[in-house]
């Protein structure tokens, strides 16, 4: 096993146990990168040089035993909306072409106190402004969508070219990408990670996540990540502490009976309704629940996330809208069609689905649904039809079962659950209590004991 395969944990632990070393776990990054890469499209900058150097570093501290802890000598990749000093933030858009950042983002600044090997920056759909990030290619499948806007983190980590990743989630943009490459990919509660110095698409949706091949592993980036930074103003306290507990006894698990199996493709549904049977094996118990106001999810996070991402960038429009790609520019144009009555309506509304989802959460302790209603479509498709005849976006198949979480703020875990017949991942999303990232990831870990994660995607 090279150690490019290795898990987080797996890394980890060989590095504490001197079983491998931070040198020779980036070099396997690194020749992984140049293996997959040119293939792929998953990097918008590798840092072969900087990320040698800080091993180096890494192998000379724990050496001296002076150990930061998990992440020490690990390597990540981080999606290119996140600032590193120095370096370029392009958000893969030729509007930052000359961009280059004065200071660390505060997550980017956290991972490198916690010792974290930065070795480079992974593409987003443009300003992650969709669901498809078509740069990037799926790991399972060139021929197919790698998912959005975190396509370029995902991929990375499932083809092995990073050990883990940072994404960001407005709509789904870390758990879809993770979904469709079958890894883990962890939304945290609003707020809870905090968001300074990263490209804003939408801030009251805007997310950072990680992105990585187990939930365990996912436990290990979130307390180092999270607490409040005070130049996020909607940052807040919080270090989840999550257990490892196998036993899920008297957990009660609620499964949709509406909005979330609907317009889902029979494969799917089975796999992820499987996985909730063995939530149940584990000790769980199924309670079935109403999503409250789903008929308005769509029209609620539309309306919240286009005028916000139009504000942000209202003054580049202008001076320079030649220089968006086609499919960016008409949702930038189409904000300013919107009215202050619209953005006002959608915050009502949302008050109101937080409120809903809060007494829904006082009734369960987690929700477990389908994470993306289909698995990876061929690139260039645009329409999904479903077997009643309706014809859906991508896009919007896509974000549907996703939102829900990014306008109620609540906490949302993806974890892989099998494979459809053309063997693309499926995923299952896990929903929790603003701030019980503990129980997600304990749930999450329950499951993958029983069902351990596959190896790296087999990228042809």
């Amino acid at each position: 096993m090279r150690p490019s395969d290795l898990t987080l944990a797996e890394a980890s632990a060989a590095i504490r146990e001197r079983r491998v070393s931070p040198v020779e776990l980036v070099d396997s990054v690194l020749d992984r990168i140049d293996q997959v890469e040119p293939r792929l499209g998953a990097y918008t900058a590798v840092w072969a040089d900087r990320a040698r150097r800080a091993a180096r570093d890494a192998e000379r501290e724990i050496a001296a035993g002076r150990v930061r802890g998990a992440l020490h000598g690990v390597p990540v990749g981080l999606k290119d909306l996140i600032d590193v000093a120095g370096t370029a933030t392009t958000a893969s858009s030729k509007v930052r072409t000359d961009h280059r950042a004065g200071s660390n983002s505060a997550v980017a600044a956290r991972l490198a106190a916690a010792g974290a090997v930065l070795i480079g920056k992974t593409h987003t759909h443009e300003f992650a402004y969709g669901l498809t990030t078509p740069q990037t290619r799926n790991a399972w499948d060139r021929g197919r969508v790698a998912g959005g806007s975190s396509g370029g983190s995902a991929v990375a980590v499932a083809a092995g070219a990073a050990t883990f990743a940072l994404g960001t989630d407005t709509g789904g943009s870390v758990r879809v990408p993770a979904s469709l490459n079958g890894v883990v990919g962890l939304k945290p509660t609003y707020g809870l990670v905090p968001r300074h110095g990263v490209t804003s698409l939408s801030w009251s949706l805007d997310h950072v996540g990680t992105i990585t091949r187990t939930v365990e592993d996912a436990s290990l980036v979130l307390p180092v990540l999270a607490g409040h930074d005070p130049r996020d103003p909607a940052s807040r306290p919080g270090r989840p502490r999550p257990g490892a507990a196998a036993d899920l006894s008297g957990l009660r698990v609620g499964v949709p009976r509406n909005h979330y199996f609907e317009h889902v493709d029979p494969v799917v549904e089975a796999a992820v309704r499987t996985a909730i049977d063995r939530l149940a094996d584990l000790g769980a118990r199924l309670v079935e629940v109403e999503i409250p106001m789903a008929r308005y999810v769509q029209a609620v996070q539309w309306g919240l996330m286009v005028p916000e991402a139009t504000a942000y960038h209202e003054r580049t429009l202008r001076a320079a809208p030649d220089l968006y790609g086609a499919d960016v520019r008409a949702l930038l144009e189409a904000g300013e069609l919107m009215s202050a009555g619209d953005y006002l309506r959608a915050q009502r509304a949302r008050t109101l689905m937080r409120e809903s989802w809060s007494r829904l959460l006082a009734e369960v302790d987690a929700i477990a649904a389908p994470a993306v209603p289909v698995a990876a479509v061929p690139a260039g498709q645009e329409t999904v039809t479903w077997p009643d005849g309706t014809v859906e976006s991508v896009s919007d198949a896509y974000v549907r079962l996703s939102a829900p979480a990014n306008i109620t703020g609540v906490p949302a875990l993806s974890v892989p659950v099998g494979h459809d017949a053309e063997g693309m991942p499926i995923g299952m999303q896990l929903l929790g209590r603003p701030l019980a990232e503990d129980l997600l990831l304990r749930v999450g870990h329950a499951y993958e004991l029983i069902r351990p994660a596959h190896g790296l995607a087999p990228v042809a």
